[in-house]
């Protein structure tokens, strides 16, 4: 069991090869209406099974609100959501079980625990994001009915190929959920690619938080940056993450880089060129929040690979089952939930303190 973040809680726990798994929902303000239909439609965008460029694993996503909605509204207690696990095949990894694959949480496990699950892989199972994006699809509907606050995630860059335009209706039109067509088939040839090699593969997500709410931070160590960039961290495989323009500043001096003062055709105070996302010494604006991470390539693969196993000893192996040549378009929702969940919980913290 782990919990997440200050006011709005969010606790998950269970994994891929149990009967199902839960997320604890706390503190979520009360009398709004949920759209159940609504939580099937993003729990569908992050299932496996959805296109050729991912997992074959069949998941129907059924699940249960079992505590504190009522009528159809939320009512200010913790609520309580069971999503089933189906199409489960531990067999296939009965091979491993003595051994150490690398680059997952093998090692690591069993060093801690002294005991691990080797099916899947326990709480760092891919499988564990779905009770994220449960909470998400709740909250998301709470920060853009209430607030106003719309997010987007979508595929900027795999490989040499770089989305340049964003089109944010053609994101979900599309199997990679990339905002720019003239790339998309590119992107989707080279992962079909790399899959008929039993390869992986690295790739770049880019995020926009649009009308975000203004005034969100709390000093010194829940700035908003902060805040974002360890939600992001706590995604399996994302490595790295960038703040708009991020390190391709390096090379650039201040004058070059500083964003000016103007007023927009409303007369508002507003950036030039939005270089800062415009958050201003960690306190957020009214501009787009945009940020990007980038996200490591599966590791169970089917090429062979070198390892140990739990005698020391040096040995090649090899996977049997099913896995994903990069879970690029299915990270996409699990990243909106959870700088949905940042937002939500920055917000009533900012209130709580007015």
């Amino acid at each position: 069991m782990n919990t997440h973040w200050n006011i709005l809680k969010i606790t998950t726990f269970w994994e891929s090869h149990w009967t199902a798994l839960w997320v604890v929902i706390d503190w979520f303000p009360a009398w709004f209406e949920v759209d159940m239909n609504y939580i099937k439609q993003e729990l569908d965008r992050r299932k496996p099974g959805q296109s050729v460029i991912v997992s074959q694993r069949i998941e129907d996503n059924s699940f249960e609100i079992l505590s504190w909605i009522f009528e159809w509204k939320t009512t200010g207690h913790p609520i309580t959501i069971l999503i089933y696990n189906e199409d489960q095949k531990s067999n296939d990894y009965n091979n491993i079980k003595d051994i150490f694959r690398p680059n997952h949480a093998d090692l690591t496990y069993e060093q801690k625990y002294w005991i691990r699950d080797y099916r899947g892989g326990w709480r760092s199972s891919w499988r564990e994001t779905v009770s994220r994006v449960l909470a998400w699809a709740i909250v998301k509907q709470y920060l853009r009915e209430k607030l106003g606050v719309e997010i987007f995630a979508y595929t900027k860059q795999i490989w040499e190929y770089i989305a340049k335009e964003i089109n944010l209706d053609f994101i979900e039109k599309n199997i990679i959920r990339t905002s720019d067509e003239k790339v998309a088939n590119k992107m989707i040839k080279l992962v079909e690619d790399v899959k008929s090699k039993g390869d992986s593969i690295w790739w770049v997500i880019e995020c926009i938080i649009k009308n975000p709410p203004k005034n969100l931070w709390e000093p010194v160590f829940l700035k908003i940056k902060s805040v974002l960039a360890s939600s992001m961290l706590s995604i399996w495989g994302v490595l790295w993450f960038e703040y708009w323009a991020g390190f391709d500043t390096v090379n650039i001096t201040w004058n070059t880089y500083n964003e000016w003062f103007i007023k927009n055709q409303n007369w508002d105070i507003c950036s030039k060129n939005n270089r800062y996302s415009w958050i201003l010494w960690w306190i957020s604006t009214w501009e787009d929040i945009i940020f990007r991470v980038a996200v490591k390539p599966t590791s169970s693969i089917y090429k062979e690979q070198q390892t140990i196993n739990k005698n020391w000893e040096n040995i090649n192996f090899q996977i049997n089952w099913r896995h994903d040549p990069c879970i690029l378009p299915r990270v996409v929702p699990v990243i909106e939930s959870m700088v949905a969940i940042d937002i939500l919980d920055l917000y009533l913290l900012d209130n709580s303190k007015k």
